[in-house]
């Protein structure tokens, strides 16, 4: 597992390659329903979020995939199971563990669970593929970053 902690330009720990990256999400009013759960939809923000920083802290910030390849991340496959809810004011843990590197697309398993528990409350495998900006075609992921995952 990763501690993140921002260094002294603010910016998140390096990510080491092979690793379980977690990223810690409070549970807000907002992400949550009438009764005070969250609402469903929200841990695919939760997990968007956790994604978002892992790749900065390999490095790879969307923006400088965006600017210097011109490459954009777009979801193309997703499985989630729900097993146990989370409340208002829980603080989770999300994590982002590489399950399959290739090419063109990164196939990541997540899940969320309650800081200081090891009992998952949501689980997900994600497909994430790289397109090249303005086109509708997979684009390789660039060698650098491949060579990080691995």
């Amino acid at each position: 597992m990763i501690d993140i902690k921002p260094g002294s330009d603010g910016a998140a720990a390096r990510a080491a390659p092979g690793t379980v990256f977690e990223w810690p999400v409070r549970v807000y009013y907002e992400d949550t329903d009438a009764g005070g759960i969250v609402y469903y939809a929200n841990y695919l923000r939760f997990f968007e979020r956790a994604r978002t920083e892992w790749l900065r802290a390999l490095g790879a910030s969307h923006t400088k995939l965006e600017a210097e390849d011109g490459l954009l991340f777009v979801v193309c496959d997703l499985t989630i199971k729900y097993l146990k809810s989370a409340r208002l004011d829980d603080q989770l843990i999300i994590d982002v563990r590489v399950a399959e590197a290739r090419r063109a697309s990164l196939t990541l398993a997540q899940t969320a669970r309650l800081a200081g528990y090891d009992e998952i409350l949501v689980s997900a495998r994600v497909r994430v593929a790289t397109l090249r900006r303005g086109a509708t075609r997979p684009a390789p992921l660039p060698k650098w970053l491949l060579q990080e995952l691995n």
